[in-house]
C-alpha cells in the first residue's frame, strides 16, 4: 500500500507569531494583563554514558530539565502589579519573620479560611500561556504547574533620558512542570 507523499506535510502554512500570547498567573492577574514578553522554556535530557572497552557511549537518560520561566512586564504606576510579585517573593523568603509568609497569605491576594492551615501546595500557583493564531485566536495552552518567583528585576531610576521609557520588570520563575495542550486541555 503505497502512502501520499503529501500526509507528512504541514498543513497550516501559516508561521508563528511572536506577538501572539496572552499570560494568566492565577496568583498574580495584574501582571498577567501588562505582560509584554513570555517564553515556553527550553527542555534538556540528561545523559547517560555507557562505558565501553573502545570508547564511552552516550545514551538517552531519565531525567528532563527544564529552563526558568520567564517573562516581563510593564509596571503600572501605582505599583500594584510590581508588588504582587514582590510580595509574593518577600512571603516566600519570610525576611523578617516567619509570620510574614502567613501575613501575605491571607492580604487578598489568595483568600484562605485560616493561615495556619497553610500547607506547602499555598505558595504556588499555576499559569497559563496562551498561544495565539495569527488572527489572535486561542489555539494552544502552555500549562505552568506550581511556580514560584525566584527573581525580579531591579527598577532603575534616571532623570536623563529625554524620551518616555516606561518601565518595564523581569520576572524569573521555577516551576515543576509545563506541558504543550490543545484547548481542551488535551496533550498535542
Amino acid at each position: 500500500m503505497t502512502k501520499n507523499p503529501y500526509d507528512r506535510q504541514i498543513q497550516n502554512r501559516n508561521f508563528l507569531s511572536p506577538t501572539g500570547f496572552k499570560l494568566s498567573l492565577e496568583r498574580c492577574p495584574k501582571v498577567s494583563f501588562f505582560s509584554n514578553s513570555a517564553n515556553i522554556p527550553s527542555l534538556t535530557l540528561g545523559v547517560a554514558v555507557q562505558p565501553t572497552y573502545l570508547k564511552e557511549i552516550d545514551r538517552p537518560g531519565d531525567q528532563l530539565q527544564f529552563e526558568d520561566f520567564s517573562i516581563r512586564f510593564l509596571i503600572d504606576e501605582d505599583l500594584q502589579n510590581y508588588m504582587q510579585i514582590q510580595n509574593w517573593l518577600r512571603g516566600l523568603g519570610f525576611p523578617e519573620s516567619l509570620r510574614q509568609i502567613y501575613d501575605e497569605h491571607t492580604k487578598g491576594r489568595m483568600k484562605y479560611k485560616n493561615a495556619a492551615n497553610l500547607g506547602e501546595e499555598d505558595l504556588y500557583s499555576d499559569g497559563t500561556l496562551q498561544i495565539l493564531s495569527n488572527g489572535m485566536v486561542p489555539q494552544y495552552l502552555v500549562k505552568f504547574n506550581g511556580m514560584f518567583p525566584v527573581s525580579l528585576s531591579t527598577l532603575q531610576f534616571d532623570a536623563t533620558p529625554t524620551d518616555a521609557d516606561y518601565f518595564t520588570a523581569d520576572v524569573t520563575f521555577k516551576y515543576t512542570y509545563y506541558e504543550i495542550t490543545d484547548l481542551s486541555g488535551n496533550p498535542l
